[in-house]
C-alpha cells in the first residue's frame, strides 16, 4: 500500500501549485532541486516536502507529495510544518533583540535574571553559554519528571556539569529554553506574545505560529512516525521556546532572506537576526554562533556532513572560545536542523552568494541527508549548472 503512495508522491512531485508557480516566476532550478530531493524522499519514505530556494533575491518554490496521506492532500508553499529545533533561531533572535533594547546583556550570568539560581553552576552560566550550547554538559531534553517551572528551577539548582562551561558544547533544549524564558521575562511579556506581536510581523511572517489558530488548521500537515502513524508535537515544558513553531516554506524563505542582510541593515528586529551570526566558539567542524552553525564557504561536503552528524548532537564536544567574538560574516554557510516525532526541517544560506534554502518534511529523517541535499543544490546553483530562463 505504501509503495503505491510513494509512486503517487513521485508523480505528484513534478507539479507545482498555481500559487507557488506564480510566486516563483521562471522555474530556473527545478532539475537541481529534483535531483537531490526526489531520491531522498523515496529512500526515507517521506510523504511530503516543501522546498523553497532564494537566489539573488528571487524565490522559487518546489512542492512534493502529500501533507496528509488519508485523505490525500497536496503540499503547497502554504502548508504548515513543524520546525522542531529550527524554532530556536527565533529564540536567539529575541535574545539579540532584547540586548539591542538594553533589556539584558548576553554577557550576564543566568543568576542575574533568575536569582534563585545564585551560586549554582547553572546560575554561573552566561546567556551566551545558553545561546551556544556551551554549558559543559546539559542534557538534550528536560527529564520526564520535570513538568512545571518550579520543578525546572529545582532541577537546575541541582544540576552539575560534566565539563567546565565554555569548554564543552552539549546540544540542549534546556539551555535554549531557559534563554527564551529569560529574554521574555526581561522584555516583560510572554515568549509567545513577543514572538507573535514583535518578531514575526517585523519579518513579514504572517503564517507562522506556536499555537496554530483554528482558521489555519486546514493548512497544518500531519507528520508521520516510523510506523506511518500520523503525529503532531504536543505541549510540554520549554516546548514553545525550544521546538514549538509551525511555519510554511513561503514564510521561512522570508526569514532566510532576513538572515542574509548585512549587519546593521533593516529594522531593529532584522538587525537582531544578523547579530545572531556572531561567532563565539570554535568546534572541530564549525564556528558556533548564537545557535547557528557556521562554515567558511566554500566548504567540503564531508565537513558539513560531519558537522551535522549525531556525534555533534548527542555528545559533549570540546570548544575554544573566540575572544572577541567575530562579527557576522558573508563568505560562510550557516545551517540549522530541526525535528519533532513526525517532521524534519532544515535551513541553510550563504549570504555572500545570496542563496538560501528551506526544506520542510512531514517525516523525521537523518540530518546528514538534509545537509547533503542542500549542499548539492548550492554547489550546482553557485557553479551555474542552471541558468534563469
Amino acid at each position: 500500500m505504501y509503495k503505491k503512495k510513494i509512486f503517487s508522491l513521485i508523480a505528484l512531485s513534478m507539479l507545482i501549485s498555481a500559487q507557488a508557480a506564480a510566486a516563483a516566476g521562471p522555474d530556473a532550478y527545478r532539475a537541481d532541486v529534483d535531483r537531490s530531493i526526489l531520491p531522498m524522499m523515496e529512500k526515507y519514505r517521506i510523504p511530503g516536502m516543501a522546498v523553497a530556494l532564494t537566489v539573488d533575491g528571487r524565490r522559487y518554490f518546489y512542492n512534493y507529495g502529500l501533507a496528509q496521506l488519508a485523505p490525500g492532500k497536496d503540499v503547497t508553499s502554504d502548508t504548515l510544518f513543524e520546525l522542531g529545533s529550527v524554532s530556536k533561531a527565533f529564540n536567539v533572535t529575541l535574545a539579540a533583540y532584547a540586548a539591542q533594547r538594553n533589556k539584558l546583556s548576553l554577557a550576564d550570568k543566568v543568576s542575574h535574571y533568575l536569582p534563585g539560581l545564585q551560586g549554582t553552576p547553572f546560575g554561573n552560566l552566561t546567556l551566551i553559554n545558553l545561546a551556544t550550547h556551551t554549558s559543559g554538559g546539559l542534557p538534550l531534553q528536560v527529564p520526564d519528571a520535570v513538568n512545571t517551572e518550579a520543578q525546572l528551577m529545582d532541577y537546575l539548582r541541582a544540576w552539575r556539569p560534566a565539563d567546565e562551561s565554555g569548554h564543552g558544547r552539549s546540544y540542549s533544549n534546556i539551555s535554549i529554553g531557559a534563554l527564551g524564558l529569560i529574554s521574555a521575562r526581561a522584555m516583560g511579556e510572554t515568549y509567545v506574545s513577543l514572538l507573535q506581536k514583535v518578531i514575526l510581523p517585523e519579518l513579514d511572517m504572517r503564517h507562522t505560529w506556536i499555537d496554530v489558530p483554528e482558521h489555519e488548521m486546514q493548512n497544518y500537515a500531519w507528520g508521520y512516525d516510523n510506523q506511518d502513524k500520523p503525529v503532531r508535537v504536543g505541549s510540554d515544558l520549554l516546548g514553545d521556546v525550544a521546538y514549538g513553531i509551525k511555519s510554511t516554506s513561503a514564510d521561512m524563505i522570508r526569514f532566510v532572506e532576513a538572515n542574509m542582510l548585512k549587519a546593521g541593515e533593516g529594522s531593529p528586529v532584522r538587525q537582531a537576526v544578523t547579530q545572531t551570526h556572531r561567532g563565539y566558539f570554535l568546534t572541530a567542524k564549525y564556528t558556533q554562533d548564537m545557535l547557528w552553525e557556521q562554515y567558511p564557504w566554500p566548504v567540503a561536503l564531508n565537513t558539513v556532513i560531519e558537522g551535522n552528524a549525531d556525534n555533534m548532537t548527542y555528545n559533549i564536544n570540546p570548544v575554544t572560545a573566540i575572544t572577541p567574538a567575530t562579527p557576522p560574516q558573508q563568505a560562510v554557510l550557516l545551517n540549522k536542523t530541526g525535528a519533532t516525532s513526525g517532521f524534519g526541517a532544515y535551513v541553510a544560506f550563504i549570504p555572500e552568494k545570496k542563496i538560501g534554502i528551506v526544506m520542510l518534511a512531514n517525516r523525521n529523517y537523518p540530518n546528514v541527508e538534509r545537509a547533503r541535499a542542500a549542499w548539492q543544490i548550492f554547489d550546482h546553483v553557485t557553479k551555474g549548472s542552471a541558468l534563469p530562463d
